[in-house]
């Protein structure tokens, strides 16, 4: 099963991914991780960009070939960057986006997380460029109190969703 979380920064998706993947015993992959191993100076430039979703995609192309569970966490907030996730798990690929208010966005970039280094003006610019989804998929709704509603939600979505299964 793979599994891709998407969402604005701030949203959740990645307090939410991390622990989806835990209920599930996938492995979890996460955008900004994978930039901090492979650039220890990050200038997030198109070309960072680009080789974190290839390294994010030739590990869902090992989950495929092994059958095994795995949830991808990253905004994925253009077409052209969800486009191959999408074509080559064409079938096989669940997607869950994750959303929040905007206050609580606010909040939440303005605190020391300790892998995201996305601040409002980041939200801001990705926001601007977001490409909604027309594939379907659960949205998911993120608060500061419903992390178990959501795990819920998104069990629920899999179990009835015949990519998942």
């Amino acid at each position: 099963m793979i599994i891709l979380v998407l969402g604005l920064p701030g949203s959740g998706k990645s307090y939410f991914a991390e622990r989806l993947a835990k209920q599930l015993d996938a492995e979890y992959r996460n955008s900004d991780r994978l930039r901090r191993e492979l650039f220890p100076k990050r200038t997030y430039s198109e070309q960072e960009k680009a080789m974190v979703y290839v390294m994010m995609f030739e590990k869902m192309e090992e989950a495929l070939n092994q059958n095994s569970n795995l949830v991808l966490d990253a905004t994925f907030h253009k077409k052209e960057t969800r486009h191959p996730f999408l074509a080559k798990g064409e079938g096989k690929i669940s997607i869950i986006e994750v959303r929040a208010d905007e206050e609580t966005i606010r909040q939440r970039v303005q605190k020391n997380r300790p892998i995201s280094e996305a601040d409002f003006d980041v939200y801001q610019l990705i926001k601007q460029e977001w490409e909604p989804l027309d594939a379907p998929h659960l949205v998911l709704e993120s608060t500061n109190h419903n992390i178990d509603d959501m795990l819920q939600q998104a069990q629920e979505y899999l179990k009835n969703d015949p990519k998942s299964n």
